[in-house]
């Protein structure tokens, strides 16, 4: 689809290198300093999930991946080159981003939305445009008859999937959800984790995902990174991260919430 963006990263490298980075916002009076001297690595193919308490950081440093927000000083690395130099169409060729709320365009159709994209590159026929939309909403489990809704037609469930195929119509091999499954019922979460763990295997996806949610993450994540003391703590399989000791750790993945959450270890060796 998209034209590929040449990479300098060397076979087998990390697809995301985060190194030093500082975050901090100016505010009256004062400067607010998010995180300082982060490092972290996202490996190819891996469901990174990154978790942490209310004003961590965690949706800024997806911002920062995706080159909407600027770090204070370090550097992100996207396919060994910084994402900060990255142009409008060479980011969007590589990184997928969901939104929390979808951010879907409300005066468009859902087809119109998940094509949105492409048709910004200008290169291509409103024929082959029109056609690769159709595929990717189909991929989502949406239906054809979707393809001419309003979003204001959808349920919160087709919405994430409308949004989703959105993400994935420039086939970037890196997808960044903010918090996937927020919103939804039970019953569409569950379905809608099902959906991206088959995409993540079929398309060869690295994930990465911030999310609250201990279902989502104890049956998607290969990886959880914590943010905490406004750095990454721990990097590591779910199993590993629960046995390190910090009180925000202990707080979030020991208490009653989590022991529910951990019974899904026993269903999803994968993830341990």
């Amino acid at each position: 689809m998209a034209q590929a963006v040449p990479s300098t990263a060397p076979a087998g490298a990390p697809l995301v290198e985060i190194r030093k980075l500082t975050s901090a916002f100016d505010l009256p009076g004062r400067r607010l300093v998010i995180h300082k001297d982060l490092d972290l690595t996202v490996n190819r193919g891996e469901v990174l999930s990154i978790v942490g308490g209310s004003g961590s950081g965690k949706t800024v440093l997806l911002r920062q991946i995706l080159g909407l927000e600027q770090p204070a000083a370090g550097e992100v690395r996207i396919l060994g080159q910084p994402v900060a130099a990255l142009s409008r169409i060479g980011a969007a060729s590589r990184i997928g981003m969901l939104f929390q709320h979808g951010a879907l365009f409300s005066a468009f159709t859902v087809l119109e939305n998940i094509a949105f994209p492409l048709r910004e590159l200008k290169t291509l026929p409103d024929r082959l445009v029109e056609e690769a939309a159709m595929v990717k909403l189909q991929l989502v489990g949406l239906k054809p008859a979707d393809a001419k809704k309003m979003p204001s037609e959808l349920s919160g469930g087709m919405i994430k999937r409308a949004a989703l195929a959105r993400a994935l119509v420039m086939d970037p091999p890196l997808l960044l959800l903010d918090e996937p499954t927020a919103g939804l019922d039970p019953e569409s979460s569950d379905g809608f984790v099902r959906l991206l763990r088959s995409l993540h295997r079929d398309l060869a996806l690295t994930v990465v995902m911030v999310t609250h949610d201990l279902d989502t993450l104890f049956e998607l994540s290969t990886r959880i990174a914590v943010i905490a003391d406004q750095k990454v703590i721990v990097a590591a399989p779910p199993r590993q991260v629960i046995a390190f000791r910090h009180p925000f750790v202990e707080s979030f993945f020991l208490g009653e919430r989590g022991q529910r959450a951990m019974e899904l270890l026993r269903e999803f060796p994968f993830a341990i």
